[in-house]
């Protein structure tokens, strides 16, 4: 991997991710970069350094706009004069599409191999961390909500992502999100169950 690139990405890029709410923090971006590396030999001809830099930048712009952070990120991206230096004309244009092709609710296949392998990264594989990311979101953006609307938001949205039928889709193989999605599907089964694990989780005696 370029050592400049790096160098410049856990001096300048890295350190954005403190203005995100926890789920969406550079712990989450460890693990995604992680999974991305990982993923990335499933494929032909990925190149470490794009990848990595798709995985850096993609959640950058979270705490500007959730619901439209996959474009924002990928501007902030394509906006860096430094990443000119370190990558063609092409190369940026394919990263800038693969973080706008990340999200799980994007109603079409990424455009490109990068994309797919960012799109499954960034899925969750903890549910515990999923929940905790979930009730931190929340905490942020709704802080006045009652113990019944974090309950009912987190479940509504944990079954439109990760339900039967849910929006978030996989392009790997990835015995972990298996393991996950089986798991979350059967705390879904159990309003009651559900909720008493994420109070459990979140500390609900403290709120």
């Amino acid at each position: 991997m370029n050592t400049e690139l790096r160098n410049y990405i856990e001096k300048n890029i890295l350190p954005q991710y403190e203005k995100n709410d926890a789920g969406h923090s550079l712990e989450h971006i460890e693990y995604v970069v992680r999974r991305c590396l990982a993923f990335a030999e499933q494929f032909e001809n990925i190149d470490p350094d794009t990848i990595y830099t798709v995985a850096v930048f993609h959640d950058i712009a979270h705490h500007i706009d959730k619901k439209n952070h996959e474009t924002l990120s990928a501007e902030i991206f394509y906006a860096d004069e430094e990443m000119k230096t370190f990558f063609s004309k092409e190369e940026r244009l394919l990263i800038k599409e693969a973080i706008e092709d990340h999200r799980a609710s994007l109603d079409r296949e990424p455009r490109s191999d990068y994309g797919k392998i960012i799109s499954s990264a960034d899925r969750s594989t903890d549910a515990e961390e999923f929940l905790r990311r979930t009730h931190a979101y929340t905490l942020k953006h709704f802080p006045e909500s009652t113990e019944k609307e974090f309950l009912d938001r987190a479940f509504d949205h944990t079954c439109q992502k990760y339900g039967s039928n849910g929006y978030a889709k996989h392009y790997v193989k990835d015995k972990e999100y298996d393991a996950f999605r089986e798991y979350i599907n059967n705390l879904l089964q159990d309003r009651k169950v559900f909720d008493k694990k994420y109070r459990k989780i979140n500390n609900f005696i403290d709120i």
